[in-house]
């Protein structure tokens, strides 16, 4: 579905502002960016060159022609514009859109956010992170709000696995005791996309004065980047209809899952024989398994 000029006046008139000077081959690639920028934001470098006639090179002409270091950014702006000039519902889907479309719409944005993670990620973050949370003495994940919060329980759990002494903490006054009772040999996790609730900001300051390390998975150039020892800065498109949207969830609980195997290849054998043991301990016991079976609770005539 094509969107007009006139929807998106912000990054889309400075498209157009930039259509009228360029070269042939950029003009070719504006001229897509103008016709279709849904299109735009779910395709590849590759695919976007193939279409315009140009080269991955040619774009990245375009894009800092724009302003843009590389596609990523300039996406993540398409994205936030896109939200703003969209429809209430998602930044994707309008009212008119069929059941299809919105399936449809909905699950590519899933994917491309997903997909995009990966140039994200900082290795040298992450490898600090693991290394930091696999000798700690003890681990507080602390959250506010009720998507971080989930992060924080996920995070937890998967911790506990591996056989590290971990907890989560979702209301203030038992995140302000786990961050006074920390010290040099602790880590602190604090979880929040939007990075600038007070009062978890509160907890990482008390954490970090007992000398405990505090990693933060959050956007980048929050007031909670700027106050811990390690970020795991993730930044997502904003959702149209909640603060933290699904997209921002997703990234998180695949910055979970990376953080987790890299804590376990720290760890080494003994996580892996952890891991196996719990499983083999829930299979046993008809949980985390499809061929046990149901327990008869029809009373004996």
């Amino acid at each position: 579905m094509s969107s007009s000029n006139g929807n998106h006046k912000g990054l889309m008139a400075a498209i157009a502002e930039a259509q009228e000077t360029a070269p042939a081959a950029r003009r070719a690639i504006f001229a897509l960016m103008l016709e279709d920028p849904e299109r735009v934001l779910e395709e590849s470098f590759e695919h976007l060159a193939a279409r315009s006639g140009s080269s991955v090179p040619t774009i990245m002409r375009a894009c800092r022609d724009l302003g843009f270091a590389g596609l990523r950014e300039f996406k993540l702006a398409l994205a936030q514009d896109l939200a703003v000039g969209g429809s209430p519902l998602h930044r994707r889907v309008q009212l008119e859109d069929t059941t299809e479309q919105v399936a449809g719409k909905i699950s590519r944005s899933a994917a491309g956010t997903i997909a995009g993670l990966a140039q994200q990620f900082d290795a040298a973050a992450l490898d600090a992170a693991a290394q930091a949370i696999a000798k700690a003495s003890r681990i507080d994940a602390l959250a506010v709000g009720a998507t971080s919060n989930f992060m924080a329980a996920d995070l937890h759990a998967r911790l506990f696995r591996l056989g590290l002494v971990s907890n989560a903490w979702s209301d203030f006054h038992s995140q302000l005791l786990a961050a006074a009772t920390q010290g040099p040999g602790g880590v602190v996790i604090a979880i929040s996309h939007v990075g600038g609730m007070p009062l978890l900001l509160e907890a990482v300051t008390v954490a970090r004065a007992q000398g405990a390390t505090v990693i933060a998975l959050t956007q980048p150039g929050t007031k909670l980047a700027a106050n811990a020892d390690i970020v795991l800065g993730l930044k997502v498109p904003d959702d149209a209809t909640m603060h933290v949207g699904t997209e921002a969830y997703l990234a998180h609980l695949t910055a979970i899952e990376v953080l987790t195997v890299l804590i376990a290849k720290a760890i080494g054998e003994p996580a892996v024989y952890r891991l196996k043991s719990v499983r083999e301990v829930l299979q046993r016991h008809g949980i985390d398994t499809h061929d046990h079976p149901l327990l008869n609770w029809q009373v004996p005539q």
